[in-house]
C-alpha cells in the first residue's frame, strides 16, 4: 500500500537558472542539484539513457532545510560538496541547541550509473545533541523530452514500490515494454523508512562525528565507507586518464590557464569511452548523448591537442551511418546521424530520435573532419577502415545536391515531428528573410555550402593519397563549382557580405549572421570578400563586445535574448575566429578570445552553451540564457581552437611538420609553452614568448625517432 509523502513546513525554493545548479557525469548518467545538493524535480535529477530516475531528493534536520554555507564541484568534477549547519534545534534537556554547531557534509560522486555520497554530521557544541535527520526522496521516470516540457497523451504504469530495512526500490512500465528502477540503500538502516523518505534520529556526543553513505542508481547495493571510497578511486583514475589525453597548454597568466584547465576538465567529464573509443556527449542537462554536429565541431576544436577524440568520433558516426530511407527519421543513404536518444519516447516511436539524421551540415562536416584528422595524424589506416562510409557521404552530398536547381546542399524535413531547421541555428525561426519572412524550403544554408565545398576538396586530397585519381579529380572539380555558385548566388555586393541562405525559390535570404564567419573557416571566399566579412564580424552590430552575436543589430527577429536570433555561442564565435585566422586576420583573433576569456571569468571558468547578445557595458559581466546547457562540449573545445588560431599552428602529421605563421599570445599573456605536443612520431616541448612586439617561438624539447621540421613565419 503506497504511503502519502510526508508534509514538510519549508516551501520549495524558487525557480533557477542551470547556472545555479551543480553537475556531475559519468558514462550515460548524469546529476544536476542545486547548492544544496538537494533535487527539487524542475530541470535537474539523476538521469540515466535519456530517463529521469531521480525526481526529488531533499535532506532535512528537524524539519527544516539547513542553512547553506558553501557548495562547489572539485577542478576535476569529480567531487560535489556541500557544506550546511544547522538552525536551532529541538533540545535534549532545559535549553535548544543553539544555531550553527552542527556541521553538515555531503560529498558525492558518480561512478558506473550510480551516486555514491556521504552524510558526515560533527558536532562542535560542547553538549550532546540529537540531530532529526531525513531524506526525502522520488523517481518519477520522465523521459527527458518529457522534462523539457513534451506533452505526452498517455505514460506508462508506476509499479509497487520494494522496501525493506535499508532501502528502497522504485519502478516504473514504460510503453516501449521496459521495466525500469531507481533503488536508494543506506549503509545502516534508517529508524523510518518508506517509498518516499528515510528518517534518522542520530545522538552526537560533544566533538563527536556521525556518517552515513547512500548509493542511488538502477539497481540495489550495500552501501559502506570502503565501497565509497573504492568506487572513488576508480572514477578518479577514469577522469584522469581523460583530462590527460593530448598535449596541454600551460600559459603565464594564472586565471588564464585556470580558464584552459577548466575547459580540459570540462571535455572531460562530457567524453563517454564507447566501444569505438571516446565520444564527447554534446552538454548538460539537455544533449547529453552523442550528437554528430557537436561531437565533431567539438574534436575539430581539439584536433590540434587531441587527435584521439577525433578518431573516436569518426568511428562511431561511421558505425551509425544510415543505410535506408525513413522520412520520419530524415535519413538517406551514406548520412551521418544527427542525434541518437535511449528514452522510452523514442523507443516507442514517439519522436523520431531514436537514431536522428535530421542534420544537413553533419555529412559534411564528418568529411570535414576525417580529412583533417589525416592531415593532422597522417593515420591513413583509419581512413582506409572509413573509405565506404566516407565514400557514402560524399555520394550522399552529390545526390542531395544534384536535386537542387543550383547544385547546392539543401534541406527540407521528411515529417512534421522533425526538425525545421536542420543547420545549427536549428530554431524554428532562425532563417528568415530581411522583412521577416520565414523562408521556404528546400533551404540553403551559406556556412554548409562551405562545409560541401571543403568535404569535397577533402575526399579528393584523401582520394590522391589513395592513388584514386579519377575520384579525386571529379570531387575537385565539384568543389571549384560550387565555390562558383556560392559566389555568384550568395554575395550582396550592396552589403559586403553573404546571404544568410538561398530559399526554395533561390531568393537570397539578405540577413547579416555569424554564418558566414564558417565560411571563411572553410576556405572558400576569395580574399577580398573575406575581408569584407572580415570587417563586418569584428564591427559593433555583430561584435557584441563579449564575442560575436549570431545576428546582426537591426535585423528583422533579431533578439539578444533569444536561442539562435542574436545571442552569442562560443563554439560560433571560436569557428569564425578560425577562419579569419585562415586569411591571416590576428589582431581580431586576439581581440575575440580576450572576449570570451573575459566572459568566462564572469561565469566560473566555464562558457555556456551560449549567452544573451546584449552590447557590453562597462563593469557589466555578460548575461546569462537562463537554461544553456552548462558544460556544453563545443562551449569547452572553443577556447583550445580560439588558441590556435591566436599562435597560427598548424601540425602536418604525415610529413612530420610543424607550421607557425605570425604567431600572437593573448592578451596579458607572456609565456605560454605546449607540452607533448605529438608532431608525426616526434613529441614536443614548444614555448611562445613576448619579446618586444613580437612573438618568438623556442623548441625545449623533442622526443623520438625522427626530427619534426618546425617553420616559423613571423
Amino acid at each position: 500500500m503506497a504511503h502519502e509523502a510526508p508534509s514538510l513546513p519549508d516551501t520549495e525554493p524558487p525557480p533557477r537558472s542551470l547556472q545555479s545548479l551543480f553537475v556531475l557525469k559519468e558514462g550515460d548518467s548524469f546529476l544536476v542539484a542545486d547548492a544544496f545538493g538537494d533535487v527539487t524535480g524542475e530541470d535537474d535529477g539523476l538521469f540515466h539513457n535519456d530517463t529521469r530516475l531521480l525526481s526529488g531528493f531533499h535532506l532535512y534536520l528537524a524539519g527544516r532545510r539547513p542553512s547553506l554555507l558553501s557548495s562547489a564541484v572539485s577542478q576535476d568534477n569529480l567531487y560535489f560538496t556541500a557544506n550546511l549547519t544547522n538552525h536551532p534545534l529541538p533540545s535534549l534537556g532545559d535549553s535548544p541547541i543553539p544555531q550553527a554547531v552542527v556541521h553538515v557534509e555531503r560529498k558525492r560522486f558518480l561512478w558506473e550509473d550510480r551516486v555514491y555520497e556521504r552524510v558526515r554530521l560533527v558536532n562542535y557544541s560542547d553538549q550532546p545533541t540529537r540531530v532529526p535527520l531525513m531524506l526525502r526522496f522520488a523517481a518519477d521516470f520522465r523521459d527527458m523530452f518529457e522534462v523539457r516540457g513534451q506533452r505526452r497523451l498517455q505514460r506508462g504504469q508506476a509499479q509497487s514500490a520494494e522496501v525493506d530495512g535499508r532501502g528502497v526500490e522504485l519502478r516504473y512500465h514504460g510503453l516501449d515494454g521496459r521495466l525500469r528502477r531507481m533503488a536508494i540503500d543506506f549503509s545502516e538502516p534508517p529508524q523510518q523508512l518508506d517509498e518516499w523518505h528515510a528518517e534518522f534520529q542520530v545522538a552526537l556526543a560533544p566533538r563527536a562525528e556521525w556518517r552515513l553513505y547512500l548509493e542511488v542508481g538502477p539497481a540495489r547495493a550495500e552501501p559502506c565507507r570502503a565501497r565509497y571510497r573504492q568506487c572513488a578511486a576508480r572514477a578518479w583514475r577514469s577522469l584522469r586518464l581523460r583530462r590527460h589525453r593530448g598535449a596541454r597548454p600551460v600559459a603565464s597568466g594564472r586565471l588564464f590557464q585556470a580558464w584552459l584547465d577548466k575547459s580540459r576538465a570540462d571535455l572531460a567529464l562530457l567524453t563517454t569511452e564507447l566501444p569505438t573509443g571516446p565520444y564527447p556527449y554534446a552538454g548538460i542537462p539537455w544533449f547529453s548523448t552523442p550528437f554528430g554536429r557537436d561531437a565533431i565541431i567539438t574534436s575539430l576544436q581539439v584536433l590540434w591537442l587531441d587527435p584521439s577524440l577525433a578518431r573516436g568520433v569518426l568511428a562511431f558516426l561511421a558505425q551509425n551511418q544510415a543505410r535506408e530511407t525513413s522520412a520520419f527519421r530524415d535519413a538517406q543513404p551514406g548520412k551521418i546521424m544527427h542525434e541518437t536518444r535511449k528514452g522510452e519516447m523514442a523507443a516507442a516511436n514517439e519522436l523520431p530520435f531514436a537514431q536522428y539524421y535530421g542534420g544537413v551540415d553533419t555529412t559534411p562536416l564528418f568529411l570535414m573532419l576525417a580529412g583533417a584528422y589525416a592531415r593532422r595524424t597522417g593515420d591513413m589506416t583509419l581512413v582506409g577502415q572509413l573509405w565506404p562510409a566516407l565514400v557514402a557521404a560524399t555520394h550522399w552530398l552529390e545526390n542531395n545536391a544534384d536535386a537542387s536547381p543550383y547544385g547546392l546542399l539543401t534541406y527540407a524535413r521528411g515529417e512534421l515531428s522533425g526538425l525545421a531547421n536542420q543547420g545549427w541555428k536549428d530554431s524554428h525561426d532562425s532563417v528568415f528573410h530581411a522583412d521577416g519572412r520565414p523562408a521556404e524550403g528546400p533551404i540553403a544554408l551559406i556556412e554548409v555550402q562551405g562545409y560541401a565545398y571543403r568535404a569535397y576538396r577533402d575526399m579528393a586530397e584523401l582520394a590522391e593519397r589513395r592513388e584514386e585519381t579519377n575520384a579525386a579529380l571529379h570531387w575537385r572539380r565539384r568543389a571549384d563549382q560550387l565555390r562558383k555558385t556560392v559566389e555568384q548566388r550568395f554575395w550582396m555586393d550592396d552589403l559586403r557580405y553573404y546571404a544568410l541562405a538561398l530559399d526554395g525559390a533561390g531568393e537570397p535570404c539578405r540577413i547579416r549572421g555569424s554564418n558566414p564567419g564558417h565560411l571563411l573557416y572553410a576556405g572558400l571566399p576569395r580574399p577580398d570578400r573575406a575581408r569584407a566579412v572580415t570587417r563586418q564580424l569584428l564591427s559593433r552590430p555583430l561584435n557584441s563586445g563579449w564575442g560575436i552575436r549570431t545576428l546582426a543589430t537591426g535585423t528583422a527577429r533579431f533578439n539578444p535574448m533569444s536561442y539562435h536570433n542574436g545571442s552569442v555561442w562560443p563554439h560560433d564565435v571560436a569557428l569564425c575566429a578560425a577562419g579569419l585566422a585562415r586569411y591571416g586576420e590576428r589582431d581580431g583573433v586576439v581581440r575575440l578570445l580576450g572576449n570570451m576569456f573575459e566572459a568566462a571569468t564572469q561565469f566560473g571558468m566555464r562558457l555556456p552553451e551560449l549567452f544573451c547578445g546584449f552590447d557590453r557595458a562597462p563593469g557589466e559581466a555578460p548575461i546569462a540564457y537562463p537554461v544553456a546547457c552548462l558544460p556544453q562540449a563545443w562551449a569547452s573545445g572553443s577556447a583550445f581552437m580560439l588558441l590556435q588560431a591566436c599562435l597560427g599552428l598548424y601540425v602536418d602529421g604525415r610529413r612530420g611538420r610543424l607550421t607557425i605563421e605570425r604567431p600572437r599570445l593573448p592578451r596579458d599573456i607572456e609565456q605560454l609553452t605546449l607540452r607533448d605536443l605529438q608532431v608525426g612520431v616526434q613529441r614536443i616541448d614548444l614555448a611562445f614568448r613576448r619579446l618586444g612586439d613580437q612573438v618568438s617561438v623556442f623548441i625545449e624539447r623533442q622526443q623520438g625517432p625522427r626530427e619534426a621540421k618546425v617553420d616559423v613565419r613571423l
